[in-house]
């Protein structure tokens, strides 16, 4: 598998333990995704990924090599995230804030191709090249934070709520590039709080509850799951039918 995550700790200071002995996997080219409710670890799990916490224990291996908990070494290794809220350059432009998520690339030439896939992707970013990043509407930062994700060229892309706040009409475009950006063999782990959508799309799904992964199938298997049904997706179940999600930990 591309990513191995093995028995994941992190605690924040020493009170608060917030990834339990995670563990779970990402083949090379699907989309996997973690869902959860709000603080159950998810924004946690995708800091811990690429190096901007360091977890108590544990093990991040990705293609092959382990994952040091230094950002620019997960970025050289091919991993990109792209935060929850954006997290962008409000006073760069768009250009500006692309030319950034290739920071590290010593590959210039090819730079110039990968922003024209970007635009292909998100065409209203060249339209507003110039336009500061800070007077983009929600949606147009969201396509701009994945973009800027992407000129890193990554192997592995790591989402965090990239649909949070947005209208569904504008969230519906942005799982149709995320399942583009798949199509053309980037590895992609999802986490969001939109279950419906993101089980959707998703080949492997797991879901994170407290701290710990609960449940994990296809993202066909969770939809199909009363207890997933209940708890994310709004469904209603006859008392009798929902399943604990704790019994089905691994």
């Amino acid at each position: 598998m591309p990513l191995t995550v093995e028995r994941l700790d992190y605690y924040y200071g020493e009170a608060v333990h917030a990834l339990r002995g995670v563990s779970f996997e990402v083949a090379d080219g699907e989309i996997a995704s973690i869902v959860g409710a709000n603080g159950a670890g998810k924004s946690t799990l995708m800091w811990t990924l690429v190096g901007l916490l360091k977890p108590r224990s544990g093990s991040i291996t990705f293609n092959g090599r382990l994952v040091k908990p230094v950002p620019h070494q997960a970025v050289a290794q091919g991993i990109a995230l792209v935060p929850e809220r954006r997290r962008l350059f409000p006073n760069l432009t768009v250009r500006e804030n692309l030319a950034l998520g290739g920071y590290l690339r010593s590959d210039r030439a090819a730079l110039a191709h990968d922003e024209s896939y970007v635009f292909e992707l998100f065409p209203v970013l060249k339209e507003r090249l110039r336009q500061y990043a800070g007077t983009l509407s929600g949606g147009q930062q969201q396509m701009l934070a994945i973009a800027r994700g992407l000129m890193s060229r990554p192997r592995l892309l790591l989402l965090d709520e990239p649909s949070l706040g947005l209208a569904p009409v504008i969230a519906n475009q942005l799982f149709g590039a995320i399942r583009r950006i798949a199509d053309q063999g980037t590895t992609i782990l999802l986490v969001e709080q939109n279950a419906l959508k993101a089980l959707e799309i998703s080949g492997r799904a797991y879901v994170l509850e407290v701290g710990r992964i609960v449940l994990s199938g296809s993202g066909q298997e969770l939809l199909r799951n009363p207890a997933v049904q209940a708890a994310y997706l709004g469904v209603q179940q006859r008392k009798e039918a929902v399943l604990d999600l704790g019994a089905g930990r691994n």
